[in-house]
C-alpha cells in the first residue's frame, strides 16, 4: 500500500488498542451514505416535473435524470475504487462528496423544458459520477477495518444508502409544495445540505496502519464463513471465473427486486386494490425495508455463510414475485412486498463483505468497484423487462412470474460458487484448505 494512502492513518490506531476509533468512522461512513442514498427520492421529483406549468415533461423524459445518474454510478465507483486503493479513502470521498452535491446544486438553476439538458448534466451526469466515487470509499475502507465484522460492517455501511430517500423523501416533498411551478429549486437547498453533511464525514475517512491487526482475530479457513487468505489485484480477480459468478448473483438479485419496485405504486393499485394515495405511503414506507435488508442480511450471512444467503435472498424474491399478482388481500400484499424491498437491499448489504472473502480486502475498492456494473445492469434491464411483459394490457402474471422463475433458476450460481483456489508455491500445489468448501 501506497505512503499517499495511508497519510494520517496512525491517528487514533496507536498503543494498545489498535482498534480505538474505528466505530467514529461507522458513523462518518453513514452520514455520506444518508447523503447519497437520497438520490432515490427521485420519484418525488418526477411527479413534479411531470405537473409543473413550465416542465409538463412525459413519463420517460421525467426519468431520464435518475437513469442517467444510475448509469454514472458505475463509471464513479470503478474510477473511485481504483483510486482509492493507492492514495486512500480521504481524497476520493471527499471529491466525489464535491461533485455530487455541486451536480445537485447545477441542477437547481435548470427552470423549464428547455433545459431539461442542464438538469441531466447536472443531476445525471456530475451527481451521479459523483455519487458512485464516493459510494464505493466507506464499503472498501471498512471492510479494512472490520475484518472480524465484515459482514455486519459493510451492511452498516450500504444500509445507511438505502435509508437515505426515506430521509429526504417527505423533505423533499414538503419543499416541492412551497414552489410546485418551481420544482428544481428545491434541489439548491438539498444540495448545499448533501455537500455539507457528506464532506463533514468523508473528512474523518481514513485506512488502517500498516500491518493493523484487530486482537484475537485470525481469518477463517473453516465453518460458515471463510477466507480465502489472500489479497487478489483486480487484474488477478478478473481471471477467475468467480468474479463473474458473484457480479452475475448480484446482476440478478437487483433484476428480479428493482423489476418490481419500479412498477411499486402501480402494483398496489391494480393489483391489490389500494388507492392512489395508499399506495404512495406505502411504497414510501418499504423504503425502510430497503435499508433495513442491507444491514439484516449482511449480518445473517456471518451466521450462515454468504452463500446459503444468496440462495435465501433470490429464493424469497423468487417465491414472492410468483405470488404477488395472485394476492388480493391488503396486509398480505404489504408483507410480500416488503420482503422483495428486504431481499433486494441485502444483496446490495452482502455482496461487499463476498467479495472480500473470495478476492481480500486490499484492493476491495478497484474489485467491487467493477462489480457494481451489475448494478447497472440490473437496475435497467429489470424495470424495462417488467414495463414491457405488464403493457398496456396490465399483465402483472406474465412479468412477475417470469422474473421469478429468473430469480429461482439463478439459485444455481450460489450453489455452485465456492472460493478461488488459492496460489502458493509448485510445491505447495494450488489448493488451500478453505478452497475446497
Amino acid at each position: 500500500m501506497s505512503t499517499a494512502a495511508n497519510a494520517g492513518t496512525r491517528t487514533g490506531t496507536a498503543g494498545d488498542n489498535p482498534t480505538k476509533g474505528r466505530w467514529g468512522l461507522v458513523i462518518a461512513a453513514l452520514l455520506l451514505q444518508l447523503s447519497l442514498g437520497a438520490v432515490y427520492a427521485w420519484s418525488v421529483f418526477s411527479s413534479a416535473l411531470q405537473k409543473a406549468e413550465p416542465w409538463q415533461l412525459s413519463k420517460p423524459e421525467a426519468t431520464v435524470p435518475f437513469e442517467v445518474a444510475i448509469g454514472m454510478i458505475f463509471i464513479g465507483t470503478y474510477l473511485g475504487g481504483r483510486i482509492q486503493d493507492r492514495r486512500g479513502p480521504r481524497t476520493v470521498a471527499v471529491i466525489g462528496a464535491v461533485v455530487y452535491g455541486l451536480g445537485v446544486i447545477v441542477a437547481s438553476f435548470a427552470r423549464d423544458a428547455d433545459q431539461l439538458w442542464l438538469l441531466v448534466l447536472g443531476y445525471g451526469v456530475l451527481a451521479g459520477f459523483g455519487l458512485g466515487l464516493a459510494y464505493i470509499v466507506p464499503i472498501a475502507m471498512l471492510q479494512k477495518w472490520f475484518p472480524d465484522k465484515r459482514g455486519l460492517i459493510t451492511g452498516l455501511a450500504v444500509g445507511g444508502f438505502g435509508f437515505g430517500a426515506v430521509i429526504t423523501a417527505p423533505i423533499a416533498q414538503a419543499l416541492v409544495r412551497r414552489s410546485p411551478d418551481e420544482p428544481t429549486s428545491v434541489f439548491l437547498p438539498l444540495g448545499i445540505a448533501y455537500l455539507v453533511f457528506s464532506v463533514a464525514g468523508a473528512l474523518f475517512f481514513r485506512n488502517p496502519p500498516e500491518g493493523y491487526t484487530v486482537p484475537g482475530y485470525e481469518p477463517a479457513t473453516s465453518g460458515k464463513v471463510v477466507d480465502s487468505g489472500r489479497d487478489y489485484t483486480q487484474g488477478e480477480a478478473l481471471r477467475t471465473w468467480q468474479w463473474y459468478a458473484l457480479t452475475a448473483i448480484l446482476t440478478l438479485a437487483v433484476l428480479a427486486g428493482i423489476s418490481f419496485i419500479s412498477q411499486a405504486a402501480a402494483s398496489f393499485t391494480d393489483i391489490a386494490g389500494y388507492t392512489a394515495l395508499a399506495a404512495a405511503s406505502a411504497v414510501g414506507f418499504l423504503g425502510l425495508f430497503n435499508g433495513a435488508g442491507r444491514i439484516f442480511w449482511a449480518a445473517i450471512s456471518g451466521r450462515i455463510g454468504r452463500m446459503p444467503t444468496f440462495i435465501a435472498i433470490l429464493a424469497l424474491e423468487g417465491v414472492c414475485l410468483l405470488l404477488i399478482p395472485h394476492v388480493h388481500n391488503a396486509l398480505l400484499f404489504f408483507v410480500l412486498c416488503a420482503v422483495v424491498y428486504l431481499c433486494y437491499g441485502g444483496a446490495f448489504g452482502t455482496m461487499p463483505a463476498t467479495a472480500g472473502d473470495f478476492f481480500g480486502v486490499k484492493n476491495a475498492g478497484a474489485i467491487y468497484g467493477l462489480m457494481l456494473i451489475g448494478w447497472s445492469l440490473g437496475g435497467v434491464v429489470g424495470p424495462l423487462i417488467a414495463a414491457a411483459l405488464i403493457g398496456g394490457d396490465k399483465n402483472y402474471t406474465t412479468a412477475y412470474t417470469t422474473i421469478g422463475i429468473i430469480a429461482l433458476v439463478a439459485i444455481v450460481l450460489p450453489l455452485v460458487t465456492r472460493l478461488p483456489r488459492t496460489r502458493t508455491d509448485a510445491s505447495e500445489g494450488s489448493l488451500g484448505a478453505s478452497s475446497r468448501r
